[in-house]
């Protein structure tokens, strides 16, 4: 394939100005238009295509988190790598599909290998569908350890973390219940509950609480259904059984 066609995106000038000088020494490198700020970007990829976006995440009113999960919605997306000074954002950057994540200042080996990446996600015949956070990391004691998703039962919102209920434990994960909904809807979880997501395959039975509430029963404890999700949940367990997708090991 011919070079690549690159936007780049930060609201500092003087950052801005050195990713686009970085980009255009890169023998991988075809074009690149530089950005400086998300809006002005989503417009010029809207208008054109670009083989990636290399975009920082600290910008003002649209970031670059809210704007890489507007361009994982377009039929074709770029490729992303996020460039930032912080590192606290990457699960959520990997969460949304980035094949990389560069902290500032960015050294020139560490672009050599995200264009590399680029170069080989950015080839159709090779490009996968990205399966959006099939895996968490989570962070504990200077050690990261990965949660599949298909070893959750439920999560439990928990301000701006969520809580990851498992067979084997509890996970606590930077994210709003809302952006995992986000990913994970389609994939079998369900919302039943502002504070809760549920895996359906992973529900054993529906029970009453002492109040006339209802609890969906999973191995890792129960889970609370609202009034106004009872009879979507009630509709999906019945399709999930006619599968013979509920209990364990049954997903």
């Amino acid at each position: 394939m011919t070079g690549l066609r690159v936007l780049a995106v930060d609201d500092l000038p003087p950052a801005l100005d050195e990713l686009c000088r970085m980009l255009r020494e890169a023998p991988e490198v075809g074009e690149v238009v530089g950005a400086a700020d998300a809006l002005k970007a989503l417009k010029l990829l809207q208008a054109d295509r670009f083989d990636a976006v290399f975009l920082d995440i600290s910008m003002p009113g649209l970031d670059g988190l809210e704007l890489a999960s507007l361009l994982a919605k377009l039929s074709e997306p770029p490729v992303i790598v996020f460039v930032t000074a912080h590192d606290g954002h990457a699960v959520a950057a990997y969460g949304i599909g980035a094949v990389d994540y560069l902290l500032k200042p960015v050294r020139a080996e560490r672009l050599s290998a995200a264009l590399a990446k680029v170069r080989r996600m950015a080839t159709p015949a090779s490009r996968p569908t990205p399966d959006a956070m099939a895996a968490l990391p989570v962070e504990s004691g200077g050690r990261t350890r990965y949660v599949r998703r298909d070893d959750v039962l439920f999560v439990e919102a928990h301000g701006d973390y969520v809580r990851l209920h498992t067979r084997g434990g509890i996970h606590l994960v930077r994210m709003p219940i809302s952006r995992l909904e986000e990913y994970w809807e389609g994939t079998g979880f369900s919302r039943v509950h502002r504070g809760f997501l549920l895996s359906v395959g992973a529900v054993l039975e529906l029970r009453s609480d002492t109040a006339g509430g209802l609890l969906a029963h999973t191995e890792a404890g129960d889970v609370p259904v609202s009034r106004r999700h009872a009879r979507d949940l009630r509709d999906r367990l019945l399709e999930a059984a006619q599968r013979g997708q509920l209990g364990p090991g049954a997903r």
